[in-house]
This record gives structure tokens, C-alpha cells and sequence, in this order.
């Protein structure tokens, strides 16, 4: 794959992958595992976050988005009440929920929230 960043980038942490939105089930493949800092940006097509020291970013296609939640702990990990951005998704028949630490203010992720859903109406 050919890594294309995107101008719009910015910083964040990636908390891991819940099955069925439960913190005790973590998601293992594809590299969802291994929690960490670093960028994240979003496209027509899919919301992406590169863990620094990898060289594949994180990829949730916007097809598969079903949800978007808020939420101050995830797969575990509580965040200092910092409001997390939880995206709800589908793969290989699975109800997975992936949480990203983007931002301190509830705004930036509630602005974030409807650029994609606005991107997910024109689909």
C-alpha cells in the first residue's frame, strides 16, 4: 500500500480494538492490537491512524463506520476524563469499536464526527 499522508494530519493515540464493545475482548488481527501515538486524518474513503514506528496506517473504511460514540476509557485505558472518540465498524462479521484519543475538547471530536458523517451520506 502506498502511503499517502494527508495535509489535514494530526496527532492522536489509538487505545485498541473492542469486540462487541466490550473492553475484556480485544481485536487481534491485522495489527489492531498494539496500542500508541500518532497520526491520524480522514478521506472520502476511510479514516486512518499510523502508530509512529509502523509504516501501515490503521485503516477503517468508511462503508463499514456504523456509529460514532464518546466515551472517557476504552479497551481498558481511561483517558483523564478526555472525551475518546469511538468509531463502530463492521469486519470479517464482527461489531468492533476502535478508540482514538484526537482531541481534549469535546467540540474537535463532535466537528470531526459530522465531517465524517457527512462523507459517509454521500456513499
Amino acid at each position: 500500500m502506498q502511503l499517502k499522508l494527508d495535509i489535514n494530519e494530526k496527532t492522536g493515540l489509538y487505545l485498541g480494538t473492542e469486540i462487541d464493545e466490550k473492553w475484556w475482548k480485544r481485536y487481534t488481527k491485522n495489527k489492531l492490537l498494539a496500542r500508541g501515538n500518532g497520526k491520524y486524518w480522514y478521506d472520502d474513503k476511510a479514516f486512518y491512524f499510523l502508530r509512529y514506528l509502523t509504516t501501515e496506517p490503521i485503516t477503517i473504511s468508511l462503508k463499514d463506520i456504523k456509529e460514532f460514540k464518546f466515551g472517557n476509557w476504552h479497551s481498558g485505558r481511561w483517558c483523564f476524563e478526555y472525551p475518546i472518540l469511538k468509531i463502530i465498524w463492521l469486519k470479517d462479521g464482527l461489531k468492533l469499536s476502535s478508540g482514538f484519543l484526537i482531541s481534549k475538547n469535546n467540540a474537535d471530536i463532535e466537528k470531526i464526527i459530522t465531517e465524517l458523517k457527512n462523507k459517509l451520506n454521500v456513499l
